[in-house]
């Protein structure tokens, strides 16, 4: 979808259908002709959160979406509120929408009008004999162009969001490709597509020697049940200087992300009712990417490591087995107890990789425990953090965005329940307290001293169920680790 910004008012605009918010308790919107006025007055468009109506006049169509209370308009409900017109505007045939800023609104309701239509515009049909299109008759499957109707100083927000919400589409992507397509060779393969495409931006791919070559133990033994070959992806983004040379004092933040392509849970294998869901255990991995090809393209002035351990788990006779002890790459022994608990085993080694490069601030993400969705459903992600300051940040981020987070502790008495019986660690405990939590406590012990922070996506990655991003790939955590690029920008 093409986005484009515009000062000139919805009724000028090259655009067959016009969106205009109505807020309770006020008058219809200035811009809306006389027949949209109408409506509102016979109760036919309604201004509670979400109502739609639709008026023909001036030779296009109008559709009022309704807003709610003034005051309670956030960037978060725009995101809803464009979402839901969006879906009707494809209905009525639409190609061009046009959506006029109510006035008075700031720059993040902008930004949710932009990304709640891009985002709920998404389809996936790469594996599509014949992609749904309009070539039949029907109503167009997609838009084709938004604009924004709003004052000049909204112009630079628009793109912005567009280019962010078309990041989270290409993380989508990439968890809705099955595992035989998406390979970790293949993730690999985009990385380096990235790197080629965008200025800043350099990546480098290792395989299961470099693996082994690394120390990476743990990585390695997720990794051996497995034909295909694992891929360790580090890539870097620092935006040069004004006179070409790269900078230097900034902070190196490292995003570290779990792409375990297809999870069977190895000999630990997992009930077969709903497996094929397991091909989304990459989407850490795929929201790091996206995230830094978006912080790349909007150049912000960070210092940025990413990490990303892809591999598949698979049964077979070489892979690890229960009761196995494997050797991370900071030289702790694991207990492998479970084939299932792989994630933190990935991550782990990769958290070493990000420590051993430098890297002064670490945030992971993982689907790593289905506990995370028992505690808190798909509304937060839990975040646990060994630094206040960085918790704040993600969680002040989280907000801005709308990939809400709650953190959870990680008290001392967490780390003995990982304690090992033969080994340092224990990679899943027989007593089945605070699933979450363990999860996060086993990772802490690969950090090092550098502030970290850790978010369990599995309830959000996919199904998220919001009126933008409805069942399949969510991309959750893109546009989370944008803000908080952009946090550090500012500092």
């Amino acid at each position: 979808m093409r986005v484009s910004s515009s000062t000139e008012p919805g009724r000028s605009a090259d655009a067959d259908t016009v969106a205009v918010g109505v807020f309770a308790g006020e008058p219809p919107p200035p811009q809306a002709p006389a027949e949209a006025g109408e409506l509102i007055s016979s109760g036919e468009a309604r201004s509670s959160f979400k109502g739609l109506a639709l008026a023909h006049a001036e030779g296009r169509r109008w559709l009022l979406v309704g807003l709610g209370e003034r005051s309670e308009l956030t960037a978060e409900r725009a995101r809803v509120a464009a979402a839901v017109a969006g879906e009707r505007a494809r209905e009525i045939s639409t190609r061009t929408l046009c959506w006029e800023v109510p006035p008075g609104a700031g720059e993040d309701v902008a930004e949710g009008l932009v990304q709640g239509t891009v985002l709920g515009d998404y389809r996936f049909e790469r594996h599509k004999s014949k992609p749904a299109s309009a070539d039949d008759g029907g109503a167009p499957k997609q838009l084709e162009h938004l604009i924004v109707s709003g004052p000049a100083e909204l112009a630079e927000r628009v793109a912005e969001a567009a280019l962010v919400a078309e990041a989270v589409n290409s993380a989508r992507d990439l968890q809705n490709r099955p595992g035989n397509d998406l390979t970790p060779s293949a993730l690999g393969e985009y990385a380096h597509g990235l790197a080629a495409e965008i200025d800043g931006v350099s990546v480098q791919v290792e395989g299961r020697e470099g693996i082994l070559a690394r120390g990476m133990g743990a990585f390695a033994a997720v990794a051996q049940g497995s034909e295909q070959e694992p891929a360790l992806i580090t890539m870097r983004y620092e935006r040069p200087s004004a006179d070409g040379s790269p900078g230097g004092a900034d902070p190196l933040i490292a995003f570290v992300g779990k792409a375990v392509t297809f999870d069977s849970g190895g000999i630990s294998l997992k009930p077969g009712a709903r497996m094929a869901e397991m091909k989304f255990d990459m989407s850490g991995g795929a929201a790091v990417l996206a995230a830094v090809a978006a912080i790349a393209r909007l150049s912000l002035p960070v210092r940025l490591l990413a990490v990303v351990g892809a591999t598949e788990n698979l049964p077979s006779g070489r892979s690890v087995k229960p009761g196995d002890i494997v050797v991370a790459a900071n030289g702790k022994t694991i207990e492998v107890n479970n084939t299932d608990a792989e994630g933190r085993l990935v991550l782990a080694d990769c958290l070493c990789h990000a420590v051993a490069e430098g890297a002064e601030r670490i945030v992971d993400l993982a689907t790593l425990t289905g506990a995370v969705i028992v505690a808190l459903g798909s509304t937060y992600a839990g975040l646990m953090s060994t630094d206040d300051e960085l918790a704040e940040r993600i969680a002040r981020a989280g907000g801005r965005t709308g990939e809400i987070v709650w953190r959870l502790p990680l008290h001392e008495e967490y780390s003995e329940l990982i304690k090992g019986k033969y080994g340092d660690l224990d990679n899943a405990p027989e007593a089945r307290k605070a699933g979450t939590i363990v999860g996060g406590a086993f990772l802490s012990n690969f950090a090092g001293d550098v502030p970290w922070a850790h978010l369990d996506i599995a309830g959000s990655a996919w199904d998220l169920d919001r009126a933008y991003v409805g069942k399949g790939a969510s991309g959750y955590g893109v546009r989370l680790l944008v803000e908080l690029a952009r946090s550090y920008a500012r500092d």
